[in-house]
């Protein structure tokens, strides 16, 4: 069985197509079409004959598809996406009514369209990613995961804002959280990876990348995130704030004469560690703070001490802590974040091995150093991944 997973972006497509036998998930082609609309894209596709790549201006999400379409077939992978068995589409909101994978229908299409106020910067270009598929691969059988799914058994202590009652009845307003379908995988990696059963496992996972958010699991259960009713809210991030006082947004109204729009893009695009020192990506921050760089050292340590923050308080929530799972481009990729990040965590049962931590270079490993309660992880996330495995469960 061939399972092509899809992640539409608002300027990328992401896709990973896999080989599925009995229960075994080999990668056949992955690649990423970005830069989309701009005046230079750029497409990459890796594939066990080679790499393929191109430097051309690819105008649409449409034409980015077109595009990954001929490469399976000039690669002789597929002919094309009608002869795929299954077409996994990530959507990232799906509001209360999709808290599991759906199989694709008129319906289904139509709710996605319908909860695009919640996103409106990723349902339509996760919309028009479904749209091109069924239209080209009718006959497919094609599912949506929803990166929303996973925190919907969030208890409403934890989902709901203390705000009055009727902007959660009548305009949805909650708490959601995103990343859910790496968090669901992580909870489940760490599981198998230590031999012990996802349903007595209390985690705190990290998802740590230029977006970032953080989780709460008990007993494979997500009972609170970081992330919002948007992925503005919790952690500091690339561009954006995470949490701040909402009456500095009434503030900045009044003092600059600033606009909803204006705001808006404030918060998402010029705030978090690039607001701080003009920099959002931590590979260059890193180089900086080694120069001497007061602002980038002080970027890092607001970063890092926010995460702390968050793992004390799921500790808490949790009741007992038994893994911590660091993941995403820096989750997984920087010691120097995760070093900072668990400096003083001792009272929690969580003490770094320095030097395996420094060294690893592994897809998964452990990097505490045995001699506390918690086993502390990083795990490479795999989206895709979790994706083809929940829709090859869907009938």
């Amino acid at each position: 069985m061939k399972m092509l997973a899809i992640n539409c972006g608002s300027s990328s497509v992401k896709f990973k197509l896999f080989q599925v036998d009995n229960g075994t998930y080999r990668v056949l082609a992955a690649g990423l079409v970005e830069k989309i609309a701009e005046e230079s894209s750029l497409v990459h596709m890796q594939w066990q004959g080679g790499v393929t790549e191109q430097n051309n201006r690819v105008a649409s999400h449409r034409e980015a598809l077109e595009i990954i379409e001929m490469m399976l077939l000039d690669t002789k992978i597929v002919p094309d996406f009608s002869q795929l068995d299954v077409i996994v589409h990530r959507v990232v909101h799906g509001g209360e009514k999709f808290y599991q994978p759906v199989v694709i229908n008129d319906e289904v299409t139509q709710t996605i369209k319908s909860l695009t106020p919640l996103a409106p910067l990723h349902n339509p270009f996760n919309l028009e990613g479904i749209m091109v598929l069924r239209e080209k691969a009718p006959q497919v059988k094609q599912v949506a995961i929803f990166d929303t799914a996973f925190h919907q058994t969030m208890p409403e202590v934890s989902y709901l804002y203390p705000l009055p009652d009727d902007f959660y009845r009548s305009k949805n307003v909650r708490r959601y959280g995103f990343h859910g379908i790496s968090h669901s995988y992580l909870a489940k990696t760490a599981s198998h990876f230590l031999d012990k059963p996802l349903d007595t496992l209390h985690i705190v996972s990290l998802h740590l990348g230029n977006g970032a958010s953080a989780t709460a699991v008990k007993n494979g259960r997500s009972i609170d995130t970081s992330m919002g009713m948007t992925p503005l809210e919790g952690l500091v991030m690339g561009t954006r704030c995470g949490d701040v006082d909402p009456g500095i947004l009434i503030y900045l109204e009044r003092e600059y004469d600033l606009d909803s729009e204006k705001i808006d893009e404030i918060l998402n695009a010029q705030s978090g560690l690039r607001g701080i020192c003009g920099e959002n990506d931590m590979r260059e921050i890193l180089k900086r703070i080694k120069k001497g760089d007061k602002k980038a050292k002080l970027a890092f340590d607001i970063f890092c001490n926010r995460i702390k923050k968050y793992i004390g308080a799921y500790a808490a929530l949790l009741g007992r802590l038994d893994v911590l799972v660091f993941s995403g481009g820096i989750g997984a990729g920087s010691p120097d974040v995760r070093e900072r990040v668990c400096e003083g965590l001792g009272l929690l049962g969580i003490q770094l091995d320095l030097d395996v931590n420094k060294r690893l270079n592994a897809d998964i490993g452990c990097i505490d150093d045995g001699s506390k309660d918690v086993r502390v992880l990083t795990v490479a996330t795999d989206e895709e991944l979790e994706m083809v495995k929940q829709a090859y469960m869907v009938q």
